[in-house]
């Protein structure tokens, strides 16, 4: 086998972008295509950091992905034109081209991984809302930076979601809520249920407020008789307040600007 036989650029292609060409004798063609990968990184890179928790975080979400696909391009590309150098097409060999290709699911698993974990949690006041609720979870256990990064006075929201607390652990020693309510953190937010209210394109107003459940008929297909739980909002517990502030290029960043207990 030489050193340009199909199956060995396509591995190389694989690896990175060019180095098929490169392993074909093809220098300037292999040289542009890792000027390329490289700035498609720093493009991604850049968009991730300014979008990732944005209005717009789909953006670096379709960069990246156009990246692999690209990757995936210029290795079937760089594999064709081998096979042409060759004369024919040669036999399958234990490691197929498929096979070979399918190791870029590798990085789009990581990629759409690892990005959907973080991206968009700022979005939406939603997203930023249940953010809150899961901080509110970890400040109930005792962490001191559960808000951190959450608010523009990360201070004011410990206060106001301490406070919100207090009122759910006075409930609770009075018997209102589950019986296992003090058996952990999490279990004192186990009936409390953000309500959203937009004011506008860039205000919104969020309500936690403890519910109760109530059984009421229902029916299923339009004719069958049922019974469904339904919330019934008790008493608010803490009202909080969110802007959409402005980010690169036209993009909006939801924060919260004022939380207060009830």
């Amino acid at each position: 086998m030489t050193a340009a036989t199909p199956g060995r650029v396509l591995r190389l292609a694989v690896l990175a972008w060019g180095l098929g060409d490169l392993a074909l004798g093809r220098s300037a063609a292999g040289l542009a295509w890792l000027v390329c990968e490289a700035l498609a990184l720093a493009a991604v890179a850049v968009t991730t950091l300014l979008f990732v928790d944005t209005s717009w975080y789909l953006l670096p979400f379709l960069l990246g992905v156009l990246f692999l696909v690209a990757w995936a391009g210029q290795a079937v590309l760089v594999y064709r034109r081998a096979q042409r150098v060759q004369g024919a097409i040669a036999p399958a060999s234990a490691r197929s081209p498929a096979l070979t290709i399918a190791w870029l699911a590798v990085p789009l698993l990581v990629w759409a991984t690892g990005f959907w974990l973080v991206a968009a949690d700022a979005a939406t006041p939603d997203a930023v809302m249940d953010r809150f609720v899961s901080d509110w979870t970890a400040a109930a256990g005792g962490d001191a930076n559960a808000f951190r990064g959450l608010a523009d006075d990360p201070r004011e929201l410990d206060g106001a979601a301490a406070a919100g607390l207090d009122r759910l652990m006075r409930l609770c020693r009075a018997g209102e809520l589950a019986e296992d309510c003090s058996a952990a953190p999490e279990n004192l937010l186990r009936d409390v249920r953000v309500r959203i209210d937009p004011s506008g394109e860039t205000r919104a107003t969020a309500v936690a407020e403890l519910v109760s459940f109530e059984r009421r008929p229902s029916t299923i297909l339009g004719f069958i008789q049922a019974t469904e739980l339904v919330p019934v909002p008790r008493e608010p517990i803490l009202t909080v307040r969110l802007v959409a502030e402005p980010a690169a290029m036209g993009a909006v960043r939801w924060t919260i600007v004022n939380a207060e207990p009830g």
